[in-house]
């Protein structure tokens, strides 16, 4: 299995390099053979993280809650490395000024990115966690900015001071953990995760819960969490769609697992009440601000992002709600929230491809215009609003299930509530640009001069996969993967 850790470390990073000195094509083509590898690479590892943890160097290791978060990530990276052909495909037609600068910056980036959001998750090390989403805040910033327009340029200065504030508070986590370790394990110890269970109700207090609610509004910052979440809005409107898909699906993941070691932390001295009950008050506030939000969206990838945010705070709960079913369930949203936020973000890049607006108003017709994107973006929409029979649907029904059984009923009824409110938002909003027939003489691009069909087949595959990915979730999950959330549900501390 080191084979395989070690290539999940370096083709992401190969990948990169040699997209930067490529032509064009041969840079699409390695990204997006890389994008595949690796998710192939992640399965390879289930069997083996689903039944004992795997450590090399004292610095890596991979255990079930690690090998979740690289399904997410390496799924996506796949998906939109192939997307990202066709995204790209207009701008090579017309030879556009300065598009081979572009592209290989582009492709660069993508790669960089996923092999920080894919590295994070196997830090055995408190220290090189924080590094690693460090990392992932400075190349998602550049290629938040690499339209070159004025929002872009905006929306990634927001980001980076955002972002960066946030992180700040997260190093200060950091120092509060080592000092909480230091007491028990002497000034010398590495952060490791594993010292720190195992030092578990030995730690002194004062810091675990310091440490725990910074690591919150820290890392939180990146989850998307209210009230340190008003930069997501407009990075994810203003970045390209293959990037917002892995903003929304990957990126905000990887925060909310560098929350759950500090939550694992935290659960082993203090016990699970006060960890819990800071996470439904955040949880709570996010599902809060997004459902209200999304009633009144005017632009479809805001309307996605605040969803992002609704999906953040669903996770939050979910796991201050403790029950095994809860966490199971919680982990299960990670994996279906990265495959139905990807593809929402994948058929709305089509459908701004195809009327050249990102306004909601500016939209309409996409279903007959787009026989393969229309239906699949509606699709996507009803994944993401937990429709049965796919994987979100059956991943918030154990969430909710779980704080029932664990008589947090308030809760779970107030997760409902907002839940269903946010259904209407984007339901509403979905059916005006996909149902909505389109009138001659509309602005934008031009209705009377629109044809009917997809602009490229490589934005069509990594959907549809995307679909398989939610039924196969929703319908029944592999028995490899069924056993790997179990160990994970365990590992994250139930029943402390």
């Amino acid at each position: 299995m080191i084979v395989v850790v070690l290539l999940l470390l370096i083709l992401p990073f190969a990948a990169a390099v040699v997209s930067l000195r490529a032509p064009d094509g041969v840079a699409e083509a390695v990204s997006a053979v890389t994008g595949v590898a690796c998710f192939g690479l992640v399965l390879a590892l289930v069997p083996a993280a689903a039944h004992h943890d795997l450590v090399y160097l004292s610095y890596l290791r991979i255990d079930a809650v690690s090998a979740v978060f690289l399904l997410a990530t390496s799924f996506l990276y796949g998906a939109v490395a192939v997307y990202s052909i066709g995204y790209l495909a207009p701008s090579r037609r017309k030879r556009a000024p300065g598009f081979s600068r572009y592209s290989r910056r582009f492709y660069a980036g993508l790669n960089l990115f996923a092999w920080t959001m894919l590295a994070a998750p196997m830090m055995n090390n408190l220290a090189l966690l924080w590094i690693a989403v460090e990392v992932t805040t400075v190349i998602s910033a550049l290629l938040v900015a690499i339209e070159n327009t004025d929002g872009a340029a905006e929306a990634a200065w927001k980001y980076i001071l955002i972002a960066s504030a946030g992180l700040g508070l997260a190093l200060l986590a950091t120092i509060f953990a080592y000092y909480a370790g230091a007491q028990v394990l002497g000034q010398h110890y590495d952060l490791s995760f594993t010292s720190l269970l195992q030092a578990g109700a030995r730690l002194p207090h004062t810091p675990v819960r310091l440490a725990f609610v910074l690591a919150v509004l820290g890392f939180g910052t990146k989850m998307g969490l209210v009230p340190v979440h008003t930069w997501l809005p407009d990075a994810h409107s203003e970045a390209p769609t293959p990037v917002s898909a892995l903003l929304s699906g990957s990126l905000l993941a990887v925060s909310f697992y560098a929350i759950l070691r500090y939550y694992q932390v935290a659960a082993a001295a203090l016990g699970p009440r006060f960890p819990r009950d800071v996470l439904l008050v955040f949880g709570v506030a996010s599902l809060l601000l997004a459902a209200l939000y999304l009633l009144d969206q005017r632009d479809v990838k805001r309307m996605l992002a605040y969803s992002s945010v609704e999906h953040m705070g669903i996770l939050a709960i979910g796991v201050s709600f403790g029950a095994p079913i809860a966490l199971a369930g919680v982990l299960l949203h990670v994996l279906a929230h990265a495959a139905a936020k990807g593809n929402a973000f994948m058929g709305a890049g089509v459908l701004v491809h195809k009327f050249g607006s990102k306004r909601i108003a500016g939209i309409t017709g996409g279903l007959d215009l787009l026989p393969w994107s229309g239906p699949l973006f509606g699709v996507a929409i009803l994944a993401l609003c937990a429709m049965p029979p796919f994987g979100i649907f059956r991943s918030e029904f154990e969430i909710v299930e779980g704080g029932f059984g664990a008589s947090s009923d308030t809760a779970a009824a107030i997760l409902i509530v907002l839940v269903t409110v946010a259904f209407f938002g984007l339901t509403v909003a979905t059916n005006r640009m996909l149902l909505t027939p389109r009138r001659a003489g509309m602005t934008g691009s031009g209705a009377a001069v629109l044809a009917r069909g997809e602009p490229s087949a490589w934005m069509v595959v990594p959907v549809v996969a995307g679909v398989a990915v939610l039924l196969v979730l929703g319908l029944h999950p592999p028995a490899e993967l069924t056993g790997l959330l179990s160990r994970a549900v365990h590992q994250l501390g139930v029943g402390q």
